[in-house]
């Protein structure tokens, strides 16, 4: 996902997290969800995600919202 520096700025823009933030966070699942819901809300970037990491956009989603719940 952030190996596109418009989307990588656009994720951190939109979250208002930044690296070290998202290093810092690795153990809350609300920070681990972050990535997911920005996929969630721009479905092309979702479908490229999923192929690249061969699952289904629906189980990014379930994923998001495991790990908001």
């Amino acid at each position: 996902m952030l190996d596109c520096e418009d989307r990588a700025a656009r994720f951190l823009e939109l979250t208002g997290l930044d690296p070290d933030s998202l290093r810092a966070g690795l153990g809350d699942p609300l920070i681990l969800a972050a990535p997911l819901e920005f996929l969630a809300n721009h479905e092309p970037d979702l479908i490229r995600a999923a192929e690249a990491l061969a699952v289904t956009p629906e189980e990014l989603v379930a994923a998001k919202d495991a790990l908001q719940a």
